[in-house]
């Protein structure tokens, strides 16, 4: 008898609910057989399934490691291009790569919401398994709480990675004549999470631009060896980033109007909410600040890739004034692009 109850329990939990529950936070029969039929059984890899309280990991030695985390509350948490999965990998994998590191590892952290779907979860957690296998990253430790409903829309998730900095990369000084390379088009993801709420009488197909720019970045860092800054242009978009570099390294930018890579249909919609796009969140585009001599090489490496066939040369580095981004728009005047007030699009990521 005590045999049988031995075997019996060594057996896997079953995970016979349809819908979380808080049972599923308790810690335990319910909370280990959604860990072991949703996330282990999606995540799968060595150091995962080790179950520990942390996992240990092995860098390459002599190697700088690069660390980023990020929380992701967009909603709705599924919408075209993507689902909040496949922007948590990416957003992580994003923040590593635009510090020159190559991503290896994520952590992430689930808060789910009483009632979410085990169906809608395991939708979720595929998308970000198929996401890190693109991006080359384990996802290697976790954790999940459970709160109750109404305390969360569906599921939050915090992402954590790690990644090796190569010998050599060492961020550089911005200079005067520098040039400012966007690596796609503007404000896709922000404008397809606004219409995917349907609040709005538009109809438009657009789809988020979430994507992992680690391969853009390397293509660039070879094309354009002394590339000085990058930076992910997510929320606020390409304005607030173009401050914050200005403010930072204390020099001027300006941007060219008629070089902003903006699909029509995302132009469109923003000229009818009265929104900039400039300020439009990106999920897959990063900018770039590289020596005149090098920036037609790293343009034309980007637009080697599928993902940056729409790189260019959007705007230069100036002395004066310091601390200000300018535009120059196609009537030949000039006007200050600020830092973004307010927020237009809450929730896009």
């Amino acid at each position: 008898m005590l045999l049988r109850i031995e075997e019996f329990r060594k057996r896997r939990p079953r995970l016979i609910d349809q819908v979380v529950t808080m049972a599923h936070g308790a810690g335990g029969k319910s909370s280990a057989a959604l860990v072991d039929h949703v996330f282990v059984e999606a995540f799968r890899n060595d150091e995962l399934e080790q179950l520990g309280d942390s996992a240990l990991l092995t860098p390459p030695p002599g190697h700088r490691l690069a660390f980023s985390t990020d929380s992701f509350v967009v909603q709705p948490i599924e919408f075209p291009g993507g689902t909040i999965g496949r922007l948590a990998i990416h957003g992580t994998v994003n923040d590593l790569a635009v510090s020159g590191a190559r991503p290896r590892w994520i952590s992430a952290a689930f808060v789910l919401e009483e009632g979410l779907e085990i169906e809608t979860l395991r939708r979720i957690v595929r998308d970000m398994k198929e996401a890190a296998d693109a991006a080359g990253v384990l996802i290697v430790t976790g954790d999940t709480k459970v709160v109750p409903k109404g305390a969360a829309d569906g599921l939050f998730i915090t992402t954590s990675g790690i990644g090796v900095v190569p010998e050599g990369r060492h961020p550089q000084r911005v200079r005067e004549g520098d040039r400012v390379i966007v690596s796609g088009t503007l404000g896709d993801h922000g404008m397809a999470i606004l219409l995917a709420r349907g609040d709005l009488a538009i109809e438009a197909d657009i789809e988020s631009d979430t994507a992992p720019v680690h391969g853009l970045v390397e293509a660039l860092l070879a094309a354009a060896p002394d590339t000085r800054w990058m930076r992910d242009a997510t929320r606020g978009g390409l304005g607030t980033v173009c401050n914050e570099l200005a403010q930072t390294a204390g020099i001027g930018v300006v941007l060219d109007e008629e070089l902003l890579p903006v699909r029509p249909d995302v132009l469109g919609a923003c000229d009818m909410l009265g929104i900039d796009p400039l300020y439009v969140a990106n999920e897959g585009k990063f900018v770039a600040v590289v020596p005149p001599g090098q920036a037609e090489a790293a343009v034309a490496a980007l637009r080697g890739l599928p993902d940056g066939d729409r790189a260019a040369v959007i705007g230069e580095i100036v002395a004066e004034p310091p601390g200000i981004v300018a535009m120059r728009t196609p009537f030949g005047g000039t006007r200050i692009v600020d830092m973004l007030v307010g927020d237009p699009l809450p929730r896009i990521c």
